[in-house]
Formats: C-alpha cells, structure tokens, sequence
C-alpha cells in the first residue's frame, strides 16, 4: 500500500500540514495550478503578546490574473523578508529552541528568492529535515507531466507516482468524489489531526499557527508532538 498526499506549497505552513507529509509515502507538491490571492499560500501566522499576528509574503499579481503557483514572482521592491525576520526574532528570540535555529532562518531571509514557490517548498523540505520527517518522497506536481483537473488531477497524480491510497484532510470529504477515485482503484483515506497542546509563549494558548511556532518552543520534541507520542 502506498500512500500520497497532494497539497499547495504553502508559506510556513502549520503542523497540520507537516503531520500529513508525515502520514504519507510520498507528498506531491500542487505547484501547477492557480494561484489563490491572500491565501496560506503566501502568507501564515506567528503568535506575539498581542495575540497572532500575519506574516505575508509580497508577490506581483496586477495583470496576472489566473497564473499558476509557480509562475508567481515575489515583489523585491518591499523588504518583506527583513519585517518578517524582524517580526521572528522579536517574538521568538525568548523561546527555548530560538537559538537552534536562529542561523537556518535568518539566512533564509538574506538570500534572494524570486519564486514564491521556490522559497515556499525550501522552508517546508527544510523544515521537514529539521523535524524529523525522513521517510517521506517529496515531489512537483509540474514535474510529473499530469493533465486534468479537480478530482481528475488528484488522481491523474496519485497514479503518476505509483499510490494506491490517497490521504485527505476529514474537511476533503466535503469536496471529494469518491466514486471516481474508486473507479480509478485508488482508495480514499481521511486524517483527523488532533491539534496539539503544548507550551508557548505570551499566555493562552493559540492553534493554527506556523511551524515555526511549534518548532522555536519545542524543538526536537516537535516529531513526538506531532505523532501525539
């Protein structure tokens, strides 16, 4: 049995996001399909002592209407990895993992990224190795040379890298038609991530959050937390 997951590169996405890269065999990044303005895509939360705060990544959009996740440029012209470095190390420099991780992401922020995918899918694959998370084949859905669309897609990729499973979120069985993944001999299996508890910073605690916060307040613990060991 072998399991996918298909999912947007996201930007610093939350732990939900790792724990289904954790659960598959292989992840195949959604990078060809269009780019959904004002979306996790570029943009997530940290936690501050005003409560959670946006971190977005500026991209050009005027007279891009309809290009997909990979064609979408970063707009350099705004230092919006200087405020989002800024904003990081200021809420989290007190968090007793900060330091560990200090160097891997304030370079990140200095080099100079274009693609909001190619910064996007750095973090995550990073990200991943940081954690823990080893066993599962990352790939690029525009790597694969798969045509369709919505559920077509889904599994025109799920055959493309050899699965029999494809693992969804429990809010995909709203959307998905599961006839025809059943049809195509592919099996549907839903996840329900139980959204840790665990200690942060400034007070009560907020979920749905960044990795990065999970990652700065727990460290090599996080693979534990995310796995609900």
């Amino acid at each position: 049995m072998k399991i996918v997951a298909i999912h947007q590169p996201n930007y610093l996405p939350w732990a939900g996001y790792f724990y289904k890269i954790l659960k598959c065999d292989t992840f195949v990044f959604l990078d060809n399909v269009q780019y959904e303005k004002s979306s996790f895509i570029n943009r997530n939360r940290i936690k501050t002592s005003q409560g959670a705060a946006w971190l977005t990544v500026d991209v050009i959009t005027k007279n891009r209407f309809g290009q997909f996740i990979n064609e979408v440029e970063i707009n350099n012209r705004v230092s919006w990895a200087k405020k989002h470095w800024r904003s990081i190390s200021q809420n989290y420099s007190k968090a007793p993992n900060f330091d560990a991780y200090r160097d891997f992401f304030e370079n990140t922020y200095q080099r100079n990224w274009e693609k909001l995918v190619d910064l996007n899918k750095y973090l995550i694959v990073a990200i991943c190795e940081i954690i823990g998370i080893k066993d599962t084949t990352i790939l690029d859905a525009s790597e694969l040379d798969v045509q369709g669309k919505g559920t077509e897609l889904l599994i025109n990729t799920s055959k493309a890298v050899n699965a029999d499973v494809y693992l969804s979120g429990f809010g995909g069985a709203k959307y998905m038609e599961e006839d025809a993944f059943n049809n195509a001999g592919i099996k549907l299996k839903y996840y329900d991530f139980k959204h840790p508890v665990y200690t942060q910073l400034f007070g009560e605690f907020i979920p749905n959050l960044s990795i990065i916060d999970l990652l700065f307040n727990e460290g090599e613990k996080s693979i534990q937390i995310l796995r609900g060991i």
